[in-house]
């Protein structure tokens, strides 16, 4: 690999694990779309992502209007968002 690539690949990887810490789980047409990032590219991306633990993949299968649509949804390894603003509910108790 040129040092330009690896670049290229380190930017890109940062950017799929920022999409990730800022939107949570994602699929991969959702990253690919965020990022811009081609998903054939992003698919060699999150595999060594993968394999490194930086984070879990898990292939999904919708069928929407009765069309099957396949993709694989992403999160951060050991990663808890933390909680989004706002009133919580209250625990009701008896």
């Amino acid at each position: 690999m040129t040092q330009a690539s690896d670049l290229n690949r380190l930017y890109a990887v940062d950017k799929i694990l920022q999409h990730l810490k800022k939107h949570g789980e994602s699929s991969d047409n959702e990253i690919a779309e965020a990022t811009g990032i081609p998903l054939t590219d992003l698919h060699l991306y999150l595999a060594e992502l993968k394999t490194k633990n930086h984070i879990m993949l898990c292939h999904s299968t919708k069928f929407i209007e009765g069309v099957k649509i396949e993709s694989v949804i992403c999160r951060i390894s050991g990663y808890i968002p933390p909680n989004k603003p706002g009133v919580k509910p209250k625990i009701q108790t008896a």
